[in-house]
């Protein structure tokens, strides 16, 4: 099974908020999850994100693989691989 985090899209038409999570990657994108890990909200002016950094460097270390969003979002919050 492999392991992907990526956002899952709430609230309105024209008004994205987005959770990240960690999901199986055959799940569709507002499926099921495994865990919810932190929100990322693009409409702010900067965008706001947060991030339970515990929780993704545990699931980066059992080897979960961030979409290119979500490495970003990681990348501005000090997380690394």
């Amino acid at each position: 099974m492999a392991v992907k985090i990526r956002l899952r899209r709430m609230g309105k038409k024209k008004a994205p908020f987005y959770r990240i999570i960690v999901a199986d990657s055959r799940s569709p994108r507002d499926g099921k999850f495994i865990d919810e890990i932190g929100t990322y909200d693009p409409t702010k002016d900067p965008t706001e994100y947060h991030v339970n950094e515990e929780l993704a460097k545990k699931w980066l270390a059992n080897g979960a693989q961030p979409t290119d969003t979500v490495s970003r979002i990681f990348k501005s919050a000090g997380i690394e691989k």
